[in-house]
């Protein structure tokens, strides 16, 4: 099992998450931030911290698109460990739907 950083995240990357994982596996995109899934530990302390309730274990039902866009950004985005500042509208975002279109494959700046 790993976790997974799902469309509720887009626009929102409130980065709670990034600050309790013991093993520095969040990447950071544009606008939305991934797990590792090679790197997880399966350990879960992320999930409750995410304000946006963006992170679910893989075992959720229909993941796998997200599982994939996971590990494939987490592949090419850097490595992020400190939490930044969270957009400003980020807010405004927060349990929006259909947000899947606005997720940009450009990376962020990581640390």
């Amino acid at each position: 099992m790993t976790y997974v950083v799902v469309e509720n995240c887009i626009k929102c990357k409130f980065q709670d998450c990034i600050e309790v994982c013991p093993v520095d596996c969040f990447y950071e995109g544009e606008n939305f931030l991934v797990i590792n899934p090679d790197e997880c530990i399966d350990c879960g302390v992320c999930e409750p911290e995410c304000p946006a309730e963006a992170i679910l274990p893989d075992t959720e039902p229909k993941l796998e698109k997200w599982l994939d866009l996971n590990a494939k950004y987490a592949a090419v985005w850097p490595n992020i460990t400190r939490k930044g500042d969270a957009p400003a509208d980020g807010e405004d975002w927060k349990g929006k739907p259909d947000k899947e279109s606005m997720l940009s494959p450009n990376p962020g700046k990581g640390d």
